[in-house]
């Protein structure tokens, strides 16, 4: 897990995560993130070099987003 939080960091610092982390949840351990990439192609291949993925240890749900609206700014 902490190869796995440094990767998403390392993608963070890159500008391809707005944002990831943990979902506080007392049912079972999961994170969510959203990405800002050019296509779903895209997502799929930084999905599939998280060590988590190579690892077989989790799984990953995809679903695009249509902005309705950021702080500061109206899409």
């Amino acid at each position: 897990m902490q190869q796995h939080g440094a990767y998403w960091r390392e993608l963070t610092s890159k500008g391809l995560v707005v944002v990831f982390g943990v979902v506080i949840d007392p049912e079972y351990t999961h994170g969510v993130g959203i990405l800002e990439v050019e296509s779903e192609e895209r997502v799929r291949e930084l999905l599939a070099d998280d060590p988590v993925t190579r690892a077989a240890l989790g799984r990953y749900e995809i679903h695009p987003m249509r902005v309705g609206s950021i702080r500061g700014q109206t899409a």
